[in-house]
């Protein structure tokens, strides 16, 4: 009788944000043509860059000629898109080779898929709040978890501490719900940290490109990362590829355990489990890369950052503390009146038709707080800014 992987049974019954959907969908279905102000789930509203859109109708007609038609693509990733993600790197001092560059279909993908490089038998630390794919990505892989619990006391920039031990670590900056970026120092002392116990960081490098002030973008931009780290990245939030789906993953050459090459290892895998990413998706993602592309998508995330703006006075007029907006697409506000996140979702849903994601779901630390994600439209911001506002101001 064939034997189920039982680690999923130790899974929640669903995932935070399918909860939320069938929470929104049970308001819609008793309450018909109702509006919803939508700032949960971290989808993005504005269309792909004219550049991008360019290059992807370039690429279909491509396809439509037998000369120019591409069949399976390399599994790592086409030299071209390689070469231009590696291009964008050394613009910040960073030198990659491009076969240190893997072309994925996402950063969500690639967090669950890397894992296949790791004993199961390694430990992982996760800090939270964190995004919940770390946390069930690891359950079904059977692996024991560490929690690294940070809060206000630390601004949810936790640092390594006397003592601490594991093998995997996820560090996400800008991180994910909270909106709190690590500075130089910070990283150099994970990266000390890591090198000196032979760990392995993952860093989640997806919102780099809402980094405002002078922070890092890139764990390789920290002296020693090159042997203890593997960097995923996407183009979902920073070019709005969330329905084209395409990311990369950095794996340096010097990064080794146990005498094997992780980045050998990778093309292994890779060539093992995937037949590439399509030549369409590819064209359009190193499209993002040139100087007109980088323009426009930095004119979308513009947008965005006028979003969190919006919500930012709003709660800031209502007397509300908060983090993130400032390098990240992300504000995690603490819950009024001692209310617990999903009551204060609840409040939002009811009496507002607001939509946020409540920080329980993040992990336990972050019951008392509530992330806002600033990637919906701007006059919907504008109008459950103004919203909140009067319910808080109460």
């Amino acid at each position: 009788m064939l034997t189920p992987n039982l680690s999923y049974a130790n899974l929640k019954e669903s995932y935070l944000f399918h909860h939320i959907a069938e929470k929104t969908g049970a308001y819609l279905e008793s309450h018909p043509g109702a509006h919803l102000y939508r700032m949960g789930i971290g989808d993005v509203s504005l269309p792909l860059a004219p550049a991008v859109i360019e290059a992807l109708h370039r690429a279909v007609d491509d396809q439509a000629v037998k000369e120019s038609f591409h069949g399976y693509m390399p599994e790592c990733g086409a030299p071209f898109l390689r070469e231009a993600v590696a291009g964008y790197y050394a613009k910040r001092g960073v030198r990659l080779s491009p076969d240190e560059v893997f072309v994925s279909s996402g950063a969500s993908d690639e967090l669950g898929d890397i894992l296949d490089l790791f004993d199961r038998k390694n430990r992982a630390l996760i800090m939270e709040p964190a995004y919940p794919a770390y946390v069930d990505a690891n359950i079904m892989a059977g692996r024991e978890i560490l929690h690294l619990s940070s809060g206000p006391e630390n601004q949810f920039l936790p640092l390594p501490e006397d003592g601490l031990e594991a093998d995997l670590v996820y560090l996400c900056s800008p991180n994910n719900p909270t909106g709190a970026a690590y500075g130089r120092d910070q990283l150099s002392r994970w990266v000390a940290w890591a090198n000196a116990r032979g760990a392995l960081i993952l860093f989640d490098a997806a919102y780099e490109a809402f980094i405002a002030e002078d922070l890092p973008h890139s764990i390789f931009e920290i002296p020693g990362a090159r042997t203890c780290a593997i960097e995923i990245c996407s183009l979902s939030k920073t070019a709005g590829f969330t329905g084209t789906r395409l990311g990369y993953t950095v794996i340096p050459k010097e990064l080794e355990r146990g005498g094997l090459s992780l980045n050998a290892m990778w093309v292994r895998n890779r060539t093992t489990k995937t037949n590439g990413i399509s030549y369409i998706l590819q064209r359009g993602g190193a499209a993002v890369f040139t100087e007109e592309g980088q323009r426009q998508v930095r004119e979308n995330i513009r947008v965005y950052r006028e979003n969190a703006r919006c919500l930012m006075r709003a709660l800031d007029q209502a007397g509300i503390r908060y983090w993130g907006g400032r390098n990240a697409p992300y504000i995690w506000m603490r819950c009024p009146e001692g209310m617990g996140s999903w009551d204060f979702f609840d409040l939002l849903l009811r009496e507002i038709q607001v939509v946020g994601t409540p920080g329980a779901g993040f992990g336990a630390c972050g019951e008392d707080f509530f992330r806002f994600s600033t990637f919906g439209d701007p006059a919907d911001t504008r109008e459950a800014a103004a919203r909140m506002l009067r319910l808080l101001k109460k």
